[in-house]
């Protein structure tokens, strides 16, 4: 196929199959990371989607004719695969999935050693610039391929120190990678599990796997609901990222749940390090602060945060969006972020509903997108209607109060710019949120 360099994003591969990106692309991506990286052994792993085989088998081509060993662990979620390039001592990895993308879509997830992620700042422009040229270098010796397995290992890990018997928790795996953990671990932490959507099944038949969606998470509030279940839990399509619901049936915001999981961590370790992301309630920074933690904000996206991860020695972070991330292999997992909830849940005897209540402190807008073509000059404008705001500039620009505060950042692959903001009370933010629209709108 003809170069596509739009498939080539901020933190991975990704494109429509085969229009965008196809088994041939993947070859010559594996020989553009193996002479990139320079990696002599790595980890390659895939999820359920139907196209996800051909690329494979493509990219492991093209690896190995690079002179590179390749480890393949098969259909792994991504925090497994994370897991492995840690375990299995790799030089690095590429994971074949498109996340929470629609069936049409697949891609290349890249780390290199202990998962530290390759993105648009790290590699991933210098390897797609050598996919373009497709001007291989002759390889005296080409790479093995072995397999191994670790996922024993990593149950063990996610699983260890819980307890669930007596609980009854819907599990929703939108037909993603989670299902193939799942009766596994739901097994061994001893909950009585209503299963929904475990079959692995790329063209994911019931409903996207992306929780963050509002309308793909109907089918388990309102399972958690019938079975009165004392909470649920949605998965993305590769399960780095979950959403956790109460026993009424009432979905928990993404940075909610980093305060909770702050809280449970930080028992084990009192007075360690947590990131939280900036479209954050400020409810976040406070609850870790409470707990006896350092509250360390930081930028949006999996890149940039591992990274600060490491230079803080942070124990945790948590994102908005569902990602949350864990020490010492500084990787997302879903299902250790499901073992906090319910260890805290266990310990304190309550129901989550009476864990989030004392969380959910402000008033808050979901994020919203707004069409801006000069998205400079929007954020310009941001900084002189409220040029006696304290200013941040860490992602996008942030503005902020005693009482309110609201962050603009600008889309990395789209004219957009995305609003997060929130205030003490609703009628402040319904006031400030018309506010900004206007400056936005009229950018």
């Amino acid at each position: 196929m003809v170069f596509n360099p739009t498939i080539y994003r901020s933190y991975d591969i990704r494109g429509v199959v085969p229009d965008e990106f196809d088994a041939q692309e993947a070859y010559h991506i594996g020989r553009a990371y193996a002479e990139f990286v320079g990696a002599q052994k790595v980890v390659v792993a895939r999820d359920m989607r139907p196209t996800g085989d051909a690329i494979t088998e493509q990219l492991i081509k093209g690896l190995t004719e690079g002179g590179v060993d390749v480890i393949l662990i098969g259909m792994a979620t991504t925090p497994l695969f994370y897991f492995s390039v840690h375990k299995l001592k790799a030089d690095g990895g590429l994971m074949v999935t498109a996340s929470h993308n629609p069936g049409k879509y697949n891609g290349i997830k890249m780390t290199r050693a202990e998962a530290v992620p390759i993105g648009g700042n790290s590699g991933l422009l210098d390897i797609r610039d050598l996919v373009e040229k497709r001007e291989w270098k002759d390889i005296a010796k080409q790479g093995s391929v072995s397999e191994a397995d670790v996922r024993e290992k990593y149950l063990d890990f996610v699983t260890e120190g819980v307890d669930a018997s007596g609980l009854t928790i819907v599990a929703d795996a939108g037909n993603g990678m989670a299902g193939l953990l799942a009766e596994d671990y739901f097994k061994r932490i001893g909950a009585n599990v209503v299963p929904l959507y475990w079959e692995l099944d790329g063209s994911f038949p019931n409903h996207e796997a992306d929780p963050l969606t509002v309308k793909n998470r109907a089918d388990a509030e309102a399972a958690v609901k019938e079975h009165k279940a004392d909470l649920g839990v949605m998965f993305d399509g590769d399960a780095d990222r979950v959403f956790f619901i109460d026993e009424h049936g009432a979905t928990i915001d993404g940075d909610i749940t980093t305060a909770l999981i702050a809280q449970e961590l930080l028992k084990q370790q009192p007075g360690s390090t947590i990131l939280y992301d900036l479209r954050s309630s400020r409810a976040v920074k406070e609850v870790v602060k409470e707990a006896g933690g350092t509250a360390s904000m930081s930028k949006v996206g999996h890149s940039n945060i591992k990274k600060q991860m490491r230079e803080e020695n942070a124990i945790f972070a948590g994102e908005v969006s569902g990602h949350f991330y864990f020490a010492p292999w500084y990787a997302e997992s879903a299902f250790y972020a499901l073992s906090s909830v319910l260890k805290l849940k266990r310990e304190s005897g309550k129901q989550l509903s009476e864990l989030t209540k004392p969380i959910m402190r402000y008033a808050k807008t979901p994020e919203i997108n707004f069409e801006v073509e000069d998205k400079d000059a929007a954020l310009q404008a941001m900084k002189k209607q409220y040029s006696d705001a304290e200013i941040l500039e860490l992602d996008g620009v942030s503005v902020v109060y005693s009482d309110w505060w609201a962050n603009v950042r600008a889309s990395n692959t789209e004219p957009l710019l995305r609003l997060n903001m929130e205030a003490n009370k609703q009628e402040l933010l319904d006031q400030k949120r018309m506010e900004i629209e206007g400056i936005l709108q009229g950018s």
